[in-house]
Formats: structure tokens, C-alpha cells, sequence
């Protein structure tokens, strides 16, 4: 049975020790891209509480105090942003695969080296 009671943060914890055992956290590219990534997580679950709050329609008043009903907007910023990390997602398993691939490679590039946290004061 899952445990479904893990906040984001505590699942993004499990993300970072499984990172620091492989050693990608020292990786400029995947530090700044998680990072990143935990600032879409906040405002996804803000605007799920907005979208709970509120509801999936609003009404806007105009001419003569009369409603209009439109679809809530946070659902379209909501749509955005899961499009946004989902995309950042993606960059960051390329990170961890290129990083790992890196490990195999007999040379290493100082460039890459410098990137992944490595001390290239040769």
C-alpha cells in the first residue's frame, strides 16, 4: 500500500537523497532546475486551493449588476504551469541520465566537469 500522506516537500527531500547518492546534486544545471521545479510544485498547489476555494466557475458582475460565468482562471494558469513542469521534469531526467552516462565516459570533460561540482583547478 502507498503512502499518500507525503507532502511535495517530503517526496522532494526523497528526490534530493536519492540525488546526493548519485552525486547529481552537485550538477549547477540540476540544483537550479529543481529548484525551479519546487516553485511550479508551490504554485500548482496553490492554485489547486484556489480552484477548490473558488470553484470550477466564477461570475464577473457588469452592465447593470447582471453575471456573466466564466471558467475559474486559475484553471488555465493551473493547465500552464503542469505544462511547465512537466517540461522541467523532463530536463531534469535528461540531467540525471546525461550525468550518469558521464560516470561511464573515460575522459571527462572540464567543462562538464566544472558543471556537475567537480574541482578542475588543473
Amino acid at each position: 500500500m502507498k503512502d499518500n500522506s507525503k507532502t511535495m516537500t517530503d517526496k522532494a527531500q526523497e528526490i534530493l537523497k536519492l540525488a546526493e547518492k548519485s552525486g547529481v546534486q552537485t550538477n549547477f544545471f540540476f540544483t537550479t532546475t529543481f529548484q525551479r521545479y519546487l516553485v511550479q510544485i508551490k504554485i500548482l498547489e496553490d492554485l489547486e486551493q484556489e480552484i477548490n476555494d473558488a470553484g470550477a466557475t466564477v461570475t464577473k458582475e457588469y452592465v447593470k449588476g447582471r453575471g456573466n460565468i466564466y471558467t475559474n482562471p486559475a484553471i488555465n494558469a493551473y493547465n500552464n504551469t503542469t505544462n511547465s513542469a512537466n517540461k522541467t521534469v523532463t530536463t531534469l531526467l535528461k540531467i540525471v541520465q546525461g550525468f550518469k552516462a558521464e560516470d561511464k565516459a573515460k575522459e571527462v570533460d572540464p567543462l562538464l566537469e566544472i558543471i556537475n561540482g567537480g574541482d578542475n583547478s588543473d
